[in-house]
């Protein structure tokens, strides 16, 4: 048989979002002292997004050895509260600010900014023992909305039981994503959902309990041993989704970046960087930096789909036996 392996490669023409400027290190009124270059910040971020917001932060800190950028990885209402309050003033997050939030925000000075920096995709995961691998994007349905409750429903042959879903917490980017975007914004109604505090500990969960189904982003799962971004994690099954009426491994896509790109993986989300910076300092400069070039191929690198950059997919027919 044949199967269809596709490598993409991503080409990043854009120019710098900004000037790093050379300015000096005049306190102001609020008594921050942060140039772009230089200085200490706390910034919040979903905890969904850790994985690729340590990579960027890691390379933004090497290139500019005196700034201190201190992330507060939290949930989605937190985070979006703190940014309102002002006590951060970059938030990643994968919602654009709501006409209440801009509002807000503008009350208190800042004017903000709303800069798009990639994709990942909501992925479904389950134990090694699980044969149930592909699923239906309306079995994922049912499942969220407590109409199937049993794996047996999904396939005769599956003793696995009660279905538990599990999420990383109960404010999460991930979660408001499933209940807005897959649900048509109604409620959750699985009989048994856990709560599993982030999303290292979905992963755990899943890979302790047989009958679970986990919920995470799929910028957490990628093997980074492997430089192609083609293997996930060893210690759970990432199921691949299908958008027809039955699931068969031909018709079902997992959430690599290639079908993220074409739309054959169905649950996509958007990640943001919103700024509310009155200096345009170290906030917003670690922003533009994550849209310029250099932070877009940390993306690609870390298996996500960058916002910006020229992709090509090659189409590569690998003979098996």
């Amino acid at each position: 048989m044949k199967r269809t392996r596709f490598y993409i490669t991503v080409g990043l023409m854009l120019s710098l979002g900004f000037l790093l400027s050379a300015c000096g290190q005049k306190k102001a009124k609020d008594g921050r002292t942060d140039t772009p270059t230089s200085g200490t910040i706390k910034f919040a971020s979903d905890e969904s997004f850790s994985p690729i917001i340590e990579e960027l932060l890691q390379n933004y800190q090497f290139r500019y050895p005196e700034t201190h950028l201190l992330p507060i990885y939290t949930d989605d209402n937190k985070g979006m509260q703190l940014l309102l309050d002002q006590k951060v003033n970059l938030f990643f997050t994968s919602h654009a600010l709501t006409k209440g939030e801009d509002a807000m925000l503008r009350e208190k000075g800042p004017i903000p900014a709303v800069f798009p920096i990639g994709y990942d995709g909501i992925a479904f995961i389950v134990n090694n023992t699980n044969a149930d691998s592909c699923i239906t994007v309306t079995d994922v349905k049912k499942i969220l909305s407590g109409q199937i409750a049993k794996w047996n429903q999904l396939n005769p042959k599956n003793d696995k039981g009660n279905i538990e879903v599990v999420f990383d917490n109960k404010a999460s980017a991930t979660l408001h994503y499933v209940v807005d975007s897959i649900l048509g914004g109604k409620n959750i109604k699985s009989a048994n959902i856990v709560a599993a505090n982030n999303s290292k500990s979905v992963i755990d969960y899943v890979h302790k309990t047989p009958n679970a189904i986990g919920v995470i982003g799929s910028n957490w799962l990628n093997d980074h041993r492997d430089s192609t971004n083609t293997t996930f994690k060893k210690d759970i099954r990432v199921v691949g989704l299908s958008k027809t009426t039955v699931a068969q491994p031909e018709n079902s896509w997992q959430p690599y970046q290639a079908y993220l790109l074409d739309g054959r993986y169905p649950f996509v989300r958007t990640i943001y960087a919103v700024v509310a910076d009155p200096h345009k300092a170290l906030p917003w400069a670690f922003a533009n930096f994550v849209t310029n070039p250099i932070g877009q191929k940390i993306i690609f690198k870390a298996g996500l789909l960058p916002y910006r950059g020229e992709i090509n997919i090659r189409e590569v027919e690998v003979k098996t036996q």
